[in-house]
């Protein structure tokens, strides 16, 4: 199966301190839904491809926690944390996402997964964080280049089948 490459949609709002990102998968909402809950999956795609990622904590459940890091080179350069606070199967996932750096700085995150025709998914993820600095601060950290870089390799990932 070959995969076409898509277009990964950032947008931050004018007047609401929000980071809504889009994203069309050539796999169905349960694949993609999976790549999302599956640590061993979510490991192998999510961030740029620079960095490995180690989970160190992963219970996907509603009122369920994770926690994971990204290495360079085998030394640890930023480490993630938050809670499930939904997952609802093949539709959607709400869960907070804290920078370990910023702990003050909580973004809730609130993914979803459209049937598309033809077996296809539209990822949306709508992050809301707690003012304009904190939205403009996550903007300016790369997070467009971990972002598309991972959803790449999500791609590719769903490709083979997982």
């Amino acid at each position: 199966m070959t995969t076409q490459q898509r277009e990964t949609r950032i947008v931050a709002a004018e007047k609401v301190p929000t980071i809504e990102i889009i994203r069309e998968f050539d796999a169905p909402p349960e694949q993609v839904f999976r790549a999302h809950v599956d640590p061993e999956l979510y490991a192998q795609w999510v961030g740029p491809r620079s960095l490995t990622t180690r989970i160190t904590q992963w219970d996907a459940r509603t009122g369920g926690a994770w926690a994971f890091a990204n290495d360079r080179d085998g030394e640890e350069i930023a480490a993630f944390f938050g809670s499930f606070h939904e997952v609802r199967p093949h539709e959607r996932i709400v869960w907070t996402f804290t920078y370990a750096g910023e702990p003050d700085g909580v973004a809730l995150e609130t993914v979803t997964f459209e049937t598309l025709d033809g077996g296809r998914t539209r990822l949306r993820v709508l992050s809301v964080v707690q003012d304009f600095e904190t939205r403009d601060g996550m903007l300016a950290s790369g997070m467009e280049t971990g972002v598309t870089e991972g959803y790449d390799k999500l791609d590719e990932l769903l490709a083979k089948g997982a």
